[in-house]
């Protein structure tokens, strides 16, 4: 039986697709900081799906551990995937005040994926199969002065997955953009002006559906999709003078 690998497993998302992927049948290994949460994680899932999942420590930060890491990983067994769920957003107006907290949201949701997918993308090529599945934002489509710090991380984040998708494309490699409108998980609690709020298990199915499709990029909902072209049409002319 092939296995998953989830990083950032703690995560809501991260969460919902692991159940989903259990429910598929899939062995998982869980990664993260929090191993006591993860261990709890693991028990269910292993209960409730009968599948293997294990636990690994892994530090999205600690550049110099991933070669390692990601090798532990893969040596048991073929990795039928990997999925990247973790992510950091810091309130806009302290990301302006404070350097810290937007070099943390460039660092979380950029370099370190790079540094982890560069791994996984070596490992795969060699493969020449499985998937890379990372959760980018539609806030990375276009800069809005009310998340341009955590936009801007995300779009880099999704010009870097277009070039590794070009990349990989040979090998047979599937590389997954998700980009979710507004999610109702612990890291957009409380944020100002959330409408069509979605549940982390829709996410999780769209995820599985675009997989077993060999989509490049999921929209989910479907809808954001098409307020996102909209929005990217708009003239700059004016896109600039609305308060988005």
């Amino acid at each position: 039986m092939k296995t998953i690998l989830i990083l950032g497993a703690t995560s809501g998302m991260a969460q919902a697709a692991a159940q989903q992927f259990a429910q598929e049948k899939f062995n998982l290994i869980l990664a993260g900081r929090d191993l006591e949460e993860l261990e709890a994680l693991a028990r269910d899932l292993e209960i409730r799906y009968e599948v293997q999942v294990r636990v690994e420590a892994f530090d999205a930060l600690a550049y110099d551990t991933h070669p390692a890491f990601f090798e532990t990983c893969a040596k048991e067994g073929t990795l039928a995937g990997l999925v990247l769920a973790y992510g950091y957003m810091a309130d806009q107006k302290q990301a302006q005040a404070r350097f810290a907290e937007s070099k943390r949201m460039i660092e979380v949701n950029y370099l370190s994926a790079v540094s982890i997918l560069e791994q996984a993308a070596s490992y795969f090529k060699e493969q020449r199969s499985g998937f890379i599945c990372v959760i980018s934002s539609v806030a990375g489509d276009r800069g809005r002065q009310s998340n341009y710090l955590y936009g801007s991380s995300k779009g880099a984040l999704t010009v870097y997955l277009q070039g590794l998708r070009n990349r990989l494309n040979a090998a047979g490699v599937q590389v997954l953009t998700v980009k979710p409108g507004f999610v109702d998980t612990k890291m957009t609690y409380g944020q100002q002006g959330m409408f069509l709020v979605a549940k982390p298990q829709q996410i999780a199915r769209d995820i599985s559906r675009a997989v077993q499709k060999k989509k490049h990029t999921l929209y989910t909902p479907s809808f954001w999709a098409l307020i996102m072209l909209i929005i990217k049409m708009v003239p700059e002319t004016i896109f600039k003078r609305l308060k988005l």
